[in-house]
């Protein structure tokens, strides 16, 4: 054998030897992954839960054996997950762990991807928290019935999801749920809140009453981007507000609120979406601030549907704390029946009322008060097009050059909602172009096919429908 070939022969075996430690150290990496991604703990105590919390690596799973656990400090959480190796902490079964005592769940940073599961939480109030520097963890399937003063669950990290979790039984000062941030001015950011029950709120007769808080004043200029869906708010009579919005860029859909003298309040922020949302017997919406987008909302039997807000300053400059002038406020394509008040501006001493409002094709029938009361401020460029109204209720503040008269031909359904029939005059009677309405009440694409679309909240099809008005079946620790 020449040199040559011995050459080729030794790397021929040396590319081969590589190639099979590659092999190996592989196989091992994904070992360790394997392993990493199933350790499994059982705990029985709360020190033994909270000693598994510090040593938590990637993947790792401790269940909490079900029994009655009093915290006397808090259960600290910091660990770091992946988003494919979640740290997860839940009950042996949903709701068959309940942490009582002083203190509940602390997750601090650098905690991240660590989901908390199944527990019921009775203990102290204003324990349970997610502080700025944690970022996507998961509180899910929980049910918070705490005791005291303050509130349920405070969240400041990013990224964060609260879901399939029930708020109930408050009866003290301080919200159910708050979504805050770092400093004085920043707010959470990307928080998603969805298929969570809020129920039985009494009445604090004060403010701080909220089931949802989402910022404060001096963070209100700045955007959360939070996405809240599907939840179910009940009986929640904490105060007038019961989803208190005070930050920007939120989006408020598919929620359902019966029941309750709150309302859903875009008290401070700007640049809010607000579409197909059933609000049944309740204080209805209220907004402040500018930009928004109110859209293909359902609202009946509410005292009132809708307020337009009467600002007493425009912000900025204007105090952070002050009912910010609306401007630019777009409510098109909802459907409002048989309210007590429709849609009213209140009066405000020295009101500055609003500015560019747009209110067009909205469906609103009643027999009762008067369906547009607007006197309580001035409106500034206001623009009303392609609106229907009817019953014996009358326009009010409403311009004739704004509405038709004439009967929508609604009928009630299945679930108790009042939708289009087929002979329904508001099919294809929309005015204006409106990209931003995308979608209506049921979830459904709004039609394109005729170029125009169905006045009020529903496009009349006979599609699949998406949205309804949500049961205790559809939010909570157990529903799907």
């Amino acid at each position: 054998m020449n040199h040559k070939s011995i050459y080729r022969y030794f790397l021929v075996r040396l590319i081969a030897f590589g190639s099979l430690l590659l092999t190996i150290a592989l196989a091992n990496i994904l070992s360790e992954s394997a392993t990493a991604a199933t350790r499994t703990f059982r705990v029985s105590s709360i020190s033994e839960l909270q000693s598994r919390i510090n040593s938590a690596l990637p993947g790792d799973q401790i269940i909490v054996v079900n029994g009655v656990y009093n915290a006397n400090g808090p259960i600290r959480v910091a660990p770091q997950g992946t988003d494919a190796r979640r740290i997860v902490i839940s009950a042996e079964t949903t709701g068959g762990v309940e942490i009582a005592g002083a203190v509940g769940f602390d997750l601090e940073a650098p905690a991240s991807y660590v989901t908390i599961k199944g527990f019921k939480f009775t203990h102290a109030i204003g324990t349970v928290q997610v502080r700025s520097g944690a970022s996507h963890c998961r509180l899910t399937r929980n049910v918070f019935e705490l005791k005291g003063e303050g509130r349920y669950l405070l969240v400041s990290g990013d990224d964060c999801e609260i879901d399939h979790n029930t708020f109930q039984n408050k009866s003290t000062v301080g919200p159910m749920f708050s979504i805050h941030g770092p400093g004085t001015s920043g707010m959470a950011q990307r928080t998603w809140v969805h298929h969570n029950l809020f129920q039985n709120f009494t009445d604090i007769k004060r403010n701080g009453g909220e089931s949802l808080q989402i910022g404060l004043s001096g963070k209100s200029l700045t955007d959360a981007d939070s996405l809240v869906e599907h939840n179910l708010f009940l009986k929640c009579n904490g105060e007038n507000e019961t989803i208190s919005n005070k930050s920007g860029a939120n989006v408020y859909r598919y929620n359902t609120f019966r029941d309750s003298i709150g309302e859903l309040t875009l008290r401070h922020g700007n640049h809010c979406t607000v579409y197909g949302n059933f609000f049944f017997n309740t204080h209805g919406l209220r907004f402040f601030g500018d930009d928004h987008k109110i859209y293909s909302n359902y609202f009946e039997a509410c005292d009132p549907a809708i307020q337009v807000g009467n600002g007493d300053t425009i912000i900025p400059p204007g105090q952070l704390t002050g009912h910010d002038q609306p401007e630019r406020v777009r409510v098109l394509f909802n459907t409002l029946i048989n309210n007590v008040k429709s849609v009213v501006m209140p009066g405000r001493a020295d009101g500055l009322g609003a500015v560019d409002l747009v209110f067009a094709n909205n469906i609103i029938q009643s027999d009762s008060g008067t369906i547009m009361n607007l006197s309580g401020g001035p409106l500034v460029r206001a623009r009303f097009e392609g609106n229907i109204t009817w019953g014996a209720a009358p326009n009010g503040d409403l311009p004739i050059a704004g509405a038709r008269r004439i009967n929508p031909q609604l009928s009630r359904d299945s679930a108790g909602v009042f939708r289009l029939s087929s002979t329904s005059p508001a099919i294809d009677a929309s005015v204006g172009a409106y990209p931003e309405v995308a979608v209506d009440i049921d979830g459904q694409t709004r039609s394109e096919k005729r170029g125009i679309m169905d006045a009020g909240a529903d496009e009349f099809s006979r599609g699949q429908i998406i949205n309804r008005p949500l049961t205790m079946a559809n939010v909570g620790p157990y529903a799907p």
